[in-house]
């Protein structure tokens, strides 16, 4: 998947949507997979990174959704939105590579590309702190909390991903930013914070409301 480039002019790609892609790859029109990765790889690649910490891990993730997307084509359905079923795939991928291994990954800040240049200590120190925080809560908190905030899903598609209602994925939301909030503010207090430890990369500063 690596390097593939997609002849069809810019403005064609862009005017396909993701749902009319996915069924003309269940078609067998393949190279129509490759305009699907240009557009969610990255994210796909932030999404496991600040669950591993890993690049490669994270890299190696990436290409195994869309591997399955590909071995999976026939199974999608025109009535499904896309995106919704292609993070049900990445979850997947994610729980069945922590069946296997579960590596211990030191955070480095410069492990990120979603990461803008900070100005301030004072902006580097909030963003650390923001980051140990976010590692502290729990995974399925951590989780909806990414794809809502930082992989910018709608409730709707959370709530399809998750099998639930889009007033569960609210609650969801609401509690985790609540407990997100509560931990970052004893930490910025110097106040000791049960939880775990620092094992992935730091979100983007300020991006939690």
């Amino acid at each position: 998947m690596k390097g593939q480039t997609i002849a069809l002019p810019e403005k064609i790609n862009n005017s396909i949507s993701d749902e009319e892609l996915m069924l003309q790859v269940r078609s067998g029109v393949g190279e129509m997979l490759g305009i699907l990765f240009e557009r969610y790889h990255v994210p796909l690649f932030n999404f496991y990174l600040k669950f591993t910490g890993d690049r490669s891990v994270s890299e190696d993730l990436v290409q195994e959704v869309f591997f399955r997307i590909l071995k999976y084509r026939h199974s999608y359905r025109p009535e499904t939105a896309f995106r919704a079923w292609m993070y049900q795939i990445a979850r997947n991928a994610r729980v069945d590579h922590l069946r296997k291994r579960r590596p211990e990954a030191s955070w480095e800040p410069e492990m990120s590309p979603a990461v803008e240049p900070v100005d301030t200590a004072q902006q580097t120190q909030e963003a650390v702190l923001l980051h140990s925080a976010l590692m502290r809560i729990s995974e399925d908190k951590r989780e909806v909390l990414l794809l809502s905030r930082f992989q910018d899903l709608k409730y709707e598609e959370i709530a399809q991903l998750m099998g639930c209602e889009v007033s569960t994925v609210k609650t969801r939301v609401h509690r985790a930013l609540q407990e997100l909030r509560q931990i970052f503010h004893q930490m910025e207090s110097g106040k000791p914070v049960r939880g775990k430890g620092l094992d992935g990369s730091w979100p983007r500063p300020g991006s939690v409301q």
